[in-house]
Protein backbone atom coordinates (compact mmCIF):
# COMPACT_ATOMS: atom_id res chain seq x y z
CA UNK A 1 0.00 0.00 0.00
CA UNK A 2 1.34 3.38 -0.82
CA UNK A 3 1.96 6.02 2.25
CA UNK A 4 0.92 8.70 0.53
CA UNK A 5 -2.81 8.04 0.03
CA UNK A 6 -5.75 5.81 1.54
CA UNK A 7 -8.74 4.59 0.78
CA UNK A 8 -11.99 6.26 2.01
CA UNK A 9 -15.22 4.48 1.64
CA UNK A 10 -17.19 6.70 4.30
CA UNK A 11 -20.14 8.26 2.95
CA UNK A 12 -20.77 11.92 3.94
CA UNK A 13 -24.17 13.23 5.48
CA UNK A 14 -26.22 14.90 3.02
CA UNK A 15 -28.73 17.96 3.90
CA UNK A 16 -32.27 16.70 3.38
CA UNK A 17 -34.56 18.35 0.51
CA UNK A 18 -33.81 18.96 -3.12
CA UNK A 19 -30.41 19.67 -2.28
CA UNK A 20 -29.75 16.53 -0.81
CA UNK A 21 -31.29 14.67 -3.45
CA UNK A 22 -28.97 16.12 -5.78
CA UNK A 23 -25.82 15.24 -3.76
CA UNK A 24 -26.61 11.73 -3.35
CA UNK A 25 -27.33 11.90 -7.79
CA UNK A 26 -23.83 13.33 -8.26
CA UNK A 27 -22.23 11.29 -5.50
CA UNK A 28 -21.83 12.91 -1.79
CA UNK A 29 -18.63 14.57 -0.69
CA UNK A 30 -17.13 15.76 -3.90
CA UNK A 31 -13.63 17.41 -2.86
CA UNK A 32 -13.47 21.17 -4.62
CA UNK A 33 -10.67 20.09 -6.96
CA UNK A 34 -13.01 16.85 -8.51
CA UNK A 35 -15.68 19.97 -8.52
CA UNK A 36 -13.39 21.71 -10.53
CA UNK A 37 -11.86 19.14 -13.19
CA UNK A 38 -15.20 18.19 -13.68
CA UNK A 39 -16.72 21.81 -14.38
CA UNK A 40 -13.75 23.06 -17.22
CA UNK A 41 -13.84 19.34 -18.76
CA UNK A 42 -17.15 19.64 -19.30
CA UNK A 43 -16.72 23.75 -20.48
CA UNK A 44 -13.40 22.31 -22.69
CA UNK A 45 -14.98 19.32 -23.92
CA UNK A 46 -18.66 20.38 -24.60
CA UNK A 47 -16.95 23.60 -26.12
CA UNK A 48 -15.05 20.97 -28.57
CA UNK A 49 -18.12 19.04 -29.30
CA UNK A 50 -20.04 22.24 -30.41
CA UNK A 51 -16.76 23.32 -32.45
CA UNK A 52 -16.70 19.68 -34.64
CA UNK A 53 -20.39 19.76 -34.79
CA UNK A 54 -20.43 23.86 -36.86
CA UNK A 55 -17.60 22.45 -39.03
CA UNK A 56 -19.33 19.20 -40.00
CA UNK A 57 -21.64 21.38 -41.35
CA UNK A 58 -24.66 18.68 -40.01
CA UNK A 59 -26.70 21.51 -38.42
CA UNK A 60 -27.80 22.51 -42.05
CA UNK A 61 -29.02 18.99 -42.10
CA UNK A 62 -30.90 18.94 -38.54
CA UNK A 63 -33.99 20.37 -37.75
CA UNK A 64 -34.57 22.34 -34.31
CA UNK A 65 -35.79 19.69 -32.43
CA UNK A 66 -32.92 17.30 -33.46
CA UNK A 67 -30.20 19.62 -32.86
CA UNK A 68 -31.53 20.09 -29.43
CA UNK A 69 -31.50 16.17 -28.77
CA UNK A 70 -27.78 16.13 -29.97
CA UNK A 71 -26.77 19.01 -27.38
CA UNK A 72 -28.30 17.58 -24.65
CA UNK A 73 -27.40 14.00 -25.18
CA UNK A 74 -24.31 15.55 -25.78
CA UNK A 75 -24.03 17.69 -22.61
CA UNK A 76 -25.19 14.81 -20.50
CA UNK A 77 -22.63 11.82 -22.02
CA UNK A 78 -19.93 14.39 -21.17
CA UNK A 79 -20.79 15.37 -17.60
CA UNK A 80 -21.84 11.62 -17.07
CA UNK A 81 -18.41 10.49 -18.04
CA UNK A 82 -16.40 13.00 -15.75
CA UNK A 83 -19.38 12.90 -12.69
CA UNK A 84 -19.58 9.09 -12.83
CA UNK A 85 -15.37 8.63 -12.47
CA UNK A 86 -15.26 10.96 -9.55
CA UNK A 87 -14.40 9.30 -6.01
CA UNK A 88 -17.56 10.71 -4.82
CA UNK A 89 -19.48 8.95 -7.42
CA UNK A 90 -17.64 5.51 -6.85
CA UNK A 91 -17.76 5.90 -2.98
CA UNK A 92 -21.77 6.49 -3.36
CA UNK A 93 -23.18 4.19 -6.28
CA UNK A 94 -20.44 0.99 -4.71
CA UNK A 95 -20.86 1.92 -1.10
CA UNK A 96 -21.52 -1.65 1.10
CA UNK A 97 -25.20 -0.88 0.73
CA UNK A 98 -27.82 -2.95 3.42
CA UNK A 99 -28.18 -5.32 0.50
CA UNK A 100 -25.90 -6.54 -2.83
CA UNK A 101 -29.49 -7.24 -3.93
CA UNK A 102 -30.58 -3.71 -4.13
CA UNK A 103 -27.26 -1.78 -4.69
CA UNK A 104 -27.13 -3.97 -8.10
CA UNK A 105 -30.75 -3.14 -9.15
CA UNK A 106 -30.45 0.45 -8.42
CA UNK A 107 -27.02 0.54 -10.98
CA UNK A 108 -28.82 -1.41 -13.54
CA UNK A 109 -32.16 1.04 -13.06
CA UNK A 110 -29.70 3.92 -13.95
CA UNK A 111 -28.46 2.15 -16.93
CA UNK A 112 -31.86 1.44 -18.13
CA UNK A 113 -33.18 4.87 -18.00
CA UNK A 114 -30.77 5.61 -20.73
CA UNK A 115 -32.63 3.59 -23.32
CA UNK A 116 -34.68 7.32 -23.43
CA UNK A 117 -31.08 8.93 -24.67
CA UNK A 118 -31.08 5.55 -27.49
CA UNK A 119 -34.44 6.59 -28.41
CA UNK A 120 -34.11 9.77 -28.72
CA UNK A 121 -30.92 9.65 -30.71
CA UNK A 122 -32.45 6.64 -32.83
CA UNK A 123 -36.12 7.69 -33.47
CA UNK A 124 -35.90 11.83 -33.45
CA UNK A 125 -32.06 12.40 -34.74
CA UNK A 126 -31.66 9.41 -36.75
CA UNK A 127 -35.37 9.38 -38.42
CA UNK A 128 -36.38 6.10 -36.77
CA UNK A 129 -33.47 4.04 -36.73
CA UNK A 130 -34.95 1.29 -35.10
CA UNK A 131 -31.86 -1.42 -36.19
CA UNK A 132 -29.49 1.23 -34.63
CA UNK A 133 -31.72 1.91 -31.60
CA UNK A 134 -32.27 -1.81 -30.78
CA UNK A 135 -29.00 -3.43 -31.17
CA UNK A 136 -27.43 -0.05 -29.19
CA UNK A 137 -30.06 -1.19 -26.41
CA UNK A 138 -29.42 -4.54 -26.68
CA UNK A 139 -25.51 -4.10 -26.48
CA UNK A 140 -26.33 -1.75 -23.21
CA UNK A 141 -28.37 -4.09 -21.67
CA UNK A 142 -26.98 -6.92 -22.32
CA UNK A 143 -22.92 -5.51 -21.04
CA UNK A 144 -24.63 -3.70 -18.05
CA UNK A 145 -25.69 -7.21 -16.97
CA UNK A 146 -22.67 -9.19 -17.81
CA UNK A 147 -20.68 -6.12 -15.76
CA UNK A 148 -22.47 -6.36 -12.91
CA UNK A 149 -22.38 -10.15 -12.71
CA UNK A 150 -18.96 -10.43 -13.16
CA UNK A 151 -16.77 -11.64 -10.67
CA UNK A 152 -15.50 -8.17 -8.62
CA UNK A 153 -11.85 -8.65 -9.67
CA UNK A 154 -12.89 -8.73 -13.31
CA UNK A 155 -15.59 -6.01 -13.74
CA UNK A 156 -12.78 -3.26 -14.83
CA UNK A 157 -11.56 -5.85 -17.55
CA UNK A 158 -15.24 -7.04 -18.59
CA UNK A 159 -16.54 -3.36 -18.86
CA UNK A 160 -13.62 -2.16 -21.30
CA UNK A 161 -13.87 -5.66 -23.48
CA UNK A 162 -17.99 -5.01 -23.74
CA UNK A 163 -16.95 -1.04 -24.40
CA UNK A 164 -14.39 -1.59 -26.92
CA UNK A 165 -17.05 -4.02 -28.77
CA UNK A 166 -20.06 -1.98 -28.65
CA UNK A 167 -18.20 1.07 -30.44
CA UNK A 168 -16.61 -1.16 -32.81
CA UNK A 169 -19.81 -2.69 -33.99
CA UNK A 170 -21.21 0.89 -34.10
CA UNK A 171 -18.36 1.91 -36.04
CA UNK A 172 -18.87 -1.01 -39.00
CA UNK A 173 -22.23 -2.24 -38.29
CA UNK A 174 -24.36 0.98 -36.98
CA UNK A 175 -22.84 3.93 -38.72
CA UNK A 176 -24.29 7.41 -38.71
CA UNK A 177 -22.95 10.53 -39.45
CA UNK A 178 -19.29 11.21 -38.91
CA UNK A 179 -20.26 14.31 -36.77
CA UNK A 180 -22.44 11.91 -34.57
CA UNK A 181 -19.98 9.29 -34.43
CA UNK A 182 -18.67 10.33 -30.85
CA UNK A 183 -22.49 9.04 -29.29
CA UNK A 184 -20.97 5.48 -28.95
CA UNK A 185 -18.07 5.50 -27.29
CA UNK A 186 -19.31 8.32 -24.78
CA UNK A 187 -22.23 6.68 -24.45
CA UNK A 188 -20.89 3.16 -23.52
CA UNK A 189 -18.09 4.76 -21.61
CA UNK A 190 -20.46 6.45 -19.24
CA UNK A 191 -22.45 3.32 -18.57
CA UNK A 192 -20.67 0.29 -18.62
CA UNK A 193 -17.37 1.61 -17.41
CA UNK A 194 -17.77 5.03 -15.37
CA UNK A 195 -21.17 4.09 -13.93
CA UNK A 196 -20.45 0.17 -13.36
CA UNK A 197 -16.96 -0.96 -12.66
CA UNK A 198 -16.50 0.00 -8.63
CA UNK A 199 -13.19 1.80 -8.00
CA UNK A 200 -11.38 2.12 -4.47
CA UNK A 201 -11.99 5.89 -3.83
CA UNK A 202 -8.24 7.20 -3.35
CA UNK A 203 -7.51 10.36 -1.50
CA UNK A 204 -4.26 12.05 -0.44
CA UNK A 205 -3.30 11.20 3.31
CA UNK A 206 -3.63 13.90 5.57
CA UNK A 207 -0.54 14.89 7.94
CA UNK A 208 -1.47 14.37 10.87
Amino acid sequence: MRGDVQISWEVPATPPGLAGRLERFMGPGKSRSESVVETLGLLGCASLLAAGLSTSGIPRDLSTAQLVVVALVGLDLIGGVLTNATNAAKRWYHRAAPGARRARRARLLFVSAHLTHLAAMGLVVLSGDLTWTLTNAALLLGGAVTVEYAPLHLRRPVAMALLTAAVLVNLFWLPVPTALAWFAPLFFLKLLVCHLVPEAPLERKRDA
